[in-house]
Order: structure tokens, then sequence, then C-alpha cells
């Protein structure tokens, strides 16, 4: 669905609209340049440790850590680990892929499984493979890849929602990413002010129409606003994202308001944590939405065209309480 015209305005003293124009319009679903220096790579050197750009290092590898690596997958291999008849291991997802033959001496593999190996895993403890990136914990082997899925110090995906951008980084290079590749514009302060239009929005498809980037409280917030369908009816819907993990998510809190001619809607909620995909947010209803009817009576006019102002703020909880999980958006 393209994009007529959009007008944004933020400001950190109140909701002033020296309006801007944005020359940019984001398409349904459309693929960003991808760049394959911001994706996350697999260095085939021995370590089990992926080396992911924006900045980040890996472990070094140690004759152990390769016994343990998967010759195929180069990942880390746990039980059942498999052997050939000549002693060549490799991981049990792997050998389905090899069709039952050694990828090492193309030898049948049979049903032999490497429990020397197996054991030398169980005694091993070895630390977080995002060390590099802060995290401080070591774990035994077969505990170090559950806490890995969760770990606080892992790399975030890109939050940007027109495309599927493979990027991953720490919140300074995404927010760099977001700005130099994907065009988001980029604000400073704590209140917003933006106004939507759109010329047909009887025709509304799955689209993305903007995405922009507060810096508020030294911290960043992705601000989304879109159109989709939902069941039958199509609607529009604007949420928050915090950049950063969903503890510190909690801190904040933010207000979306929405009106014209005498009628508003107000939303207030938690930012989620961009841990929480883009799609996740919205399929679970966790923003200020407006179906298609109230949106043309804010609009006013004859109706055929969208002018939809969205004002909100950002504002830091003084005793958030970091154990409360809202129905349906806990999982």
């Amino acid at each position: 669905m393209d994009l007529d015209s959009i007008e944004c305005v933020s400001s950190s003293d109140g909701l002033d609209e020296d309006e801007i124009h944005l020359h940019h319009t984001l398409h349904p679903y459309s693929h960003s340049h991808h760049h394959p220096e911001l994706s996350s790579t697999k260095p085939r050197n021995g370590s089990n440790n992926s080396a992911i750009t924006g900045p980040t290092a890996t472990a070094p590898a140690t004759s152990v850590h390769e016994l343990l690596e998967c010759p195929v997958c180069t990942n880390s291999m746990y039980p059942p680990i498999h052997q050939c008849h000549n002693g060549h291991t490799l991981c049990s997802t792997c050998k389905t892929r090899v069709h039952n033959r050694c990828p090492t001496c193309r030898q049948e593999l049979g049903d032999i499984r490497c429990l020397a190996l197996e054991k030398v895993a169980e005694s091993l403890e070895l630390p977080c493979k995002y060390y590099s990136l802060g995290c401080p914990e070591i774990f035994p082997y077969y505990s170090k890849l559950k806490h890995e899925a969760l770990c606080n110090f892992r790399p975030y995906n890109c939050p940007y929602a027109g495309s599927e951008c493979s990027a991953v980084g720490d919140i300074p290079f995404l927010v760099a990413h977001l700005r130099d590749d994907h065009k988001v514009d980029m604000h400073t302060g704590c209140t917003f002010n933006h106004r939507y239009v759109k010329s047909n929005p009887r025709e509304v498809e799955n689209a993305t129409w903007m995405l922009t980037v507060f810096n508020c409280f030294g911290q960043y917030f992705c601000l989304h606003f879109e159109a989709f369908q939902l069941g039958m009816a199509p609607v529009y819907m604007a949420f928050l994202r915090f950049m950063g993990d969903e503890n510190e998510a909690r801190t904040y809190s933010y207000s979306l308001e929405v009106g014209g001619y005498g009628r508003k809607l107000i939303w207030e909620g938690t930012p989620r944590s961009i841990r929480d995909s883009h799609r996740k947010v919205r399929d679970s209803h966790d923003g200020l939405i407006i179906q298609r009817n109230m949106a043309l009576f804010f609009s006013g006019g004859d109706r055929k065209e969208l002018k939809l102002r969205v004002t909100g703020r950002i504002w830091k909880e003084q005793n958030p309480d970091a154990g409360v999980c809202i129905p349906n958006l806990c999982s």
C-alpha cells in the first residue's frame, strides 16, 4: 500500500506542529538492502561461538571445542553424538542430512554412539558465548545452550518491520543500521505528534506504514503505525517497542491519543521489548487500535481521505512492578 504523505513532529517540550515532510514511502513488506556484514556469521575455525558484528568477538577455540564441533554444520554437538566405524563424529541432526554416510571418510555410519565424547562434554564448564558482550556466566556444557537462548547479553534482531531484515547486533549498532540502511527517521524527545494521511483508506492491505525511532531518557524507542486486516475489517494500529530487554522495558510507560470532532481514543501501556517480534506485538493487539469507521470519522470531511493525528508521550515509572504479566501477552 503506497503512502501518499506522512507528516511527523517530535518535541521534548510540547506538541508544536512544525511539520516535517518525509520523502520516502514504505511498501508492504518490501525487502531492505541487506548487507552481509550486518548479519550473524558462523566461523569455521573450530570455535563453536557465533561471530556477530556490531561489535562482537568470538571465544578462542580449544582442542576440546574442536572435538565437539560437528564437521557438517559446525554447531556444538549434544547427545546423541554419532560416529562412523573410523571414529569420525557428527551431530544427530546432520546424520539424517548426509544419508547415513560419514562426511569425512564416506563410510556407512550405522547407529554407533560416541559415548566417550559425550562423557567428556558432560565434564566441561564453559563461558557463555556472549561473554565478549558482557555475560560473566560459566555453565556446564549441557546447560550452556539453554542459557544462551535467553541470555540478556545476546544480540538483538533488527526491529524494522517493513522487510525481513536479518541484521543483528547491539543497540548502538541497530540504531545506526536503522538510520543508515532503512532510512528511519530519528527524533529526540519524549513527546510526539504525528499526522498520517492516506488518499484511499478503503484499499487496506497488510502494510507497515511507518517506523520512527525516539531517543528518550537516554534510551531508544520504536513507534510503529500501520494498517492491516483484522478478520474482515481493516484497522489502524499504533504501538511502541523498547530497544532493550523486557525487564528494562517495564520501567517505562507510554500513552497514545487520536481523535477529532469531539471524540478521542486514548491508550496507555508498557512498551514491549524488541525481543518480541513486531508481528507478535501486533497480533496480540497490544497498542492503540482504530477501526476504519472511527478513523474516517476522526478524519472528517467527505470520509474519502484518512487524516489521523496521533500524539503521545513516554515517561519513566518510579516503582515499576516487574512481576506483572498481562494476560495473553506473556509467553
